[in-house]
């Protein structure tokens, strides 16, 4: 990767780190569900009737949308809500690495390789310390949560890839369209009209600020940076950049929400991050041939060059 695309990476995953400090801070003003909505609802309006239309076919908006948006944040927003801290949130969702990987493997033929396969081992064992630690001090649900959250991070990894947008900032800005009343639907069922509308109506520049961060700075910044570099390299080679997420979350967390970190907790940190480092220093990813070596592409007929270029 060129160092002008490192350093964004690490800017974006910086930025990531922070947020889960400030999303902390949002569920003490609305339900998470709402938040959720909110902060995709402001991504969205009113920049979406002017960057124009995606020029990627629709299937990857809505996929993207529903896969980062809903099963993600959504799923992050509830785990959190249901005690699950925010500097091993910031952690635990790294496992996304993991998912990335083997979701590009199945769908993209990106062949992991020994050494990336290990890191991936490694950093399962960072799970697993991660959950031990959980499960005996904290809430184990919202633990779980987070965990399908990064099932979620991995599957829209792997398709933004796919859908390679030549325009990352419209491609974040209709994606973000998708999720909102998917998830207002699923805040009024589980969360309930009432306790929408009091958040609503007690918004104070302090929740409005909030919102305002997450929705510019880590969703229309943040995942247009992402879909840029994961169009620009391979999806397994971004992926392992958010190593430094948890490195900014969990100081963050502990500077500003005092939280403290168990021994367990910083074994699982140890093995998490560096199974991910290992994964990020093998070599790039081979792709599964399509075809056999010794058997010759057939030949377009002249006539069919300019239609086969434009598929």
């Amino acid at each position: 990767m060129r160092p002008s695309h490192i350093a964004l990476a690490v800017l974006v995953t910086a930025i990531w780190g922070v947020n889960f400090v400030v999303i902390e801070v949002g569920l003490d003003h609305f339900p998470p569900l709402l938040f959720s909505a909110l902060r995709f609802l402001v991504a969205a309006l009113p920049a979406v009737f002017f960057v124009g239309r995606p020029k990627v076919a629709w299937k990857w908006v809505v996929g993207v949308g529903l896969a980062l948006g809903v099963m993600k944040f959504g799923l992050l927003f509830v785990g959190m809500n249901q005690g699950m801290p925010a500097g091993l949130s910031s952690l635990v969702l790294q496992i996304q690495a993991v998912f990335t990987a083997l979701f590009a493997f199945v769908a993209l033929g990106e062949r992991p390789g020994r050494i990336r396969l290990a890191g991936m081992v490694v950093a399962l064992a960072g799970i697993g310390v991660a959950a031990a630690d959980e499960g005996a001090s904290g809430p184990l649900l919202g633990f779980t949560l987070v965990v399908v959250a990064a099932v979620g991070w991995g599957v829209s990894n792997v398709l933004t890839r796919k859908a390679a947008p030549s325009a990352p900032f419209t491609f974040m800005v209709w994606t973000s369209a998708v999720p909102v009343l998917p998830l207002l639907a699923l805040s009024l069922t589980f969360e309930g009209w009432d306790r929408d509308t009091q958040a609503l109506a007690s918004l104070d520049r302090t929740g409005a600020g909030i919102i305002a961060f997450v929705a510019w700075v880590t969703t229309l910044f943040g995942f247009g940076a992402w879909s840029f570099l994961l169009r620009s390299h391979p999806a397994s080679s971004v992926a392992p950049f958010t190593l430094l997420v948890p490195v900014f979350g969990m100081s963050s967390a502990a500077l500003f929400l005092g939280e403290s970190v168990s021994p367990l907790r910083w074994c699982a940190a140890a093995l998490l991050v560096g199974g991910v480092a290992l994964a990020s220093l093998a070599p790039a990813p081979r792709h599964r041939a399509v075809q056999r070596v010794d058997t010759p592409a057939p030949a377009l007929p002249v006539e069919d060059h300019e239609a086969h270029a434009s598929r």
